[in-house]
């Protein structure tokens, strides 16, 4: 239904009005910054289901369906919600995304474009590693150690703790400073070091006792000492309340008025994608720089991506099929790769040339690598006026000149996600799904579009810059945590899990009465007696549509539910994953 009578520039439907309210504020941070403002909007949509057969489509039903309350509550023993609008702020990015990106095919001279998106589009996306894994041919890795899945640790002094560290070195140094053998430290690196796959973080019971063993400043001065970066859980929701994205005009290319445009690689036809004709040099790791250009090359763009010599470590990552883990093809698949060593001359040339004929550069180096390495804003600019340098980080500015390791985990403590996430009674812990990665890979991605849109009213480069941070600011919360009642978590039938979708959460006492039982309190004893497709069906005829609980990723490839937004293993890529999330279609009239 439409919410917008007097502008007619968008749809959505009611189980997606937090994704809406999201996509009309990274659009308006986009064309706000325009010189002249903004002069035309598209049409854009956002659904709840979208192309996905399942009847409930709020934001709790589709975590449910499509599996990231699987993965979420992977650690903790079962699946979870996402208490926080999560899936709706990546759907929200995702619906400005296709909104910019149909302005820029305008701005090309292509028809005018309405785009929509849903959420549970927008909940595939989201776990796209995860569902690659799951189902590619060979086994995960086993995980050595013992014990809860989280990586949260506590001191003597009751202090909850999230350390990091991509350095083995500094990793066995830390704990040997707490009286853990090498032996045992070794032990945790793996599971530590690949959570960020796996969801889980099952640590030999020995170092979560040593860091029990010692008060939170003996954890941080040992920390310290070795570089490793320790951060204490707070309660607090709060949002960092910065901007998704800043953008810094480039140099004034010479002469002022826009030069040739140089034709694309493929020159854009009829049903092309928006960004047909888009080049962009990547050079990124990890998620969040491969997202941003796993996105942009969704949407039309040729990506080439600089690795180092013998290519990017993640590539050898567990599970591999085909010779490449599928974890990385499932975010780089599509984008030829150029290997250069960065250190050199010779490797700094390679990125140079490339740089000449694009029209995006995007990395998410450590802060001050570029300035190392030659190869800042400023110098590729000298060789292209009319580049946007994209660069993200995990905390940009926001913490001061030295800041912690700037990955996922961290990103949620400092974002206030570490206990908006989790519901009131829960103790706050990042969340192991990679959830400020996703998004923050999103936010990169839409801060590219962006400042492509601003190049072609200003014909002059620009730079701009993101971070993890950034990207959690955009998550919608409340000032105090979230309660859920015992309806608001997945059920137990006699074969599975269901979760009732908004209505049926709403009205508990009809729920009750669906299901023959004497009271909301009952309901749950009561689901255990028939299996969930029975119970779906009464909910859905009694008028509240529910869900039944994903918790086997590798199914969606196989669920007719799932046919139209999840693409299954074939002959090129061996494992499943989300098809393409958005629509685009010309307009009539």
């Amino acid at each position: 239904m439409s919410l917008s009578e007097e502008t007619g520039t968008w749809t959505v439907s009611g189980p997606a009005r937090t994704a809406r309210t999201v996509a009309e504020k990274v659009l308006g941070h986009t064309l706000g910054v325009l010189p002249g403002g903004a002069t035309d909007r598209p049409r854009w949509a956002v659904g709840g289901a979208g192309p996905v057969g399942i009847d409930a489509g709020d934001e709790r039903a589709v975590q449910a369906a499509c599996g990231v309350m699987q993965v979420h509550g992977r650690a903790t023993g079962g699946p979870a919600p996402l208490v926080a609008d999560y899936v709706s702020t990546v759907t929200g990015v995702l619906a400005a995304q296709g909104a910019t990106a149909a302005l820029l095919a305008r701005a090309h001279g292509r028809p005018p474009l309405r785009t929509g998106t849903s959420l549970a589009q927008g909940a595939l996306l989201t776990v796209t590693q995860y569902l690659a894994a799951a189902t590619a041919a060979d086994d995960e890795l086993p995980l050595p150690g013992s014990g809860t899945g989280l990586a949260t640790l506590v001191t003597a002094d009751a202090a909850r703790v999230e350390i990091e560290t991509l350095d083995p070195t500094a990793w066995a140094g830390f704990w040997r400073r707490l009286g853990v053998s090498p032996r045992t430290a070794g032990r945790g690196w793996l599971p530590f070091q690949t959570r960020f796959g796996t969801a889980v973080c099952p640590l030999p019971p020995e170092l979560r006792a040593a860091v029990l063993a010692h008060p939170l400043q003996a954890v941080r001065q040992a920390g310290a000492a070795h570089g490793v970066s320790v951060v204490e859980i707070g309660e607090t929701t709060a949002s960092p309340g910065l901007v998704p994205w800043t953008v810094e005009p480039g140099p004034r290319a010479h002469p002022p008025h826009p030069p040739h445009r140089p034709p694309p690689t493929t020159a854009p036809c009829e049903g092309a994608l928006p960004l047909a004709g888009v080049r962009v040099v990547e050079s990124a790791r990890r998620v969040q720089g491969p997202m941003a250009g796993h996105v942009l090359r969704m949407l039309g763009a040729e990506v080439v991506r600089v690795e180092p010599p013998g290519g990017d470590p993640q590539r050898a990552l567990p599970p591999v099929a085909g010779g490449c883990s599928v974890r990385f093809s499932a975010l780089n698949h599509g984008k030829p790769a150029v290997e250069a060593d960065l250190t050199t001359r010779q490797g700094r040339d390679t990125v140079g040339e490339l740089v000449s004929r694009a029209d995006v550069f995007l990395h998410n180096w450590a802060p001050g690598k570029e300035r190392a390495l030659l190869l800042d804003a400023d110098a590729l600019h000298a060789l292209n006026p009319r580049l946007v340098y994209a660069s993200a980080s995990g905390f940009g500015t926001a913490l001061g000149a030295v800041p912690p390791i700037g990955t996922d985990y961290l990103a949620q403590v400092y974002g206030g996600l570490a206990a908006a996430l989790r519901p009131a009674g829960e103790l706050p812990a990042p969340s192991l799904m990679t959830v400020t990665d996703v998004l923050g890979g999103l936010v990169l991605a839409q801060a590219v579009l962006a400042g492509l849109l601003a190049r072609e009213r200003t014909h002059q480069g620009c730079r701009v810059t993101s971070s993890l941070l950034s990207a959690a600011a955009l998550i919608p919360r409340p000032d105090l945590r979230v309660g859920l009642s015992p309806l608001d978590h997945p059920l137990a039938t006699a074969d599975g899990l269901l979760y009732l979708g908004a209505e049926a959460r709403a009205r508990p006492q009809e729920v009750a009465r669906t299901v023959g039982a004497a009271g909301a309190g009952s309901v749950r004893e009561r689901l255990r007696s028939r299996g969930t497709d029975a119970w779906l069906a009464e909910l859905r005829a009694a008028g509240l549509p529910s869900v039944a609980v994903r918790t086997d990723l590798a199914g969606l490839a196989t669920d007719p539910a799932f046919a139209r937004a999840v693409l299954p293993p074939d002959e090129h890529l061996p494992y499943a994953r989300p098809a393409t999330p958005w629509t685009f279609t010309e307009e009539t009239s």
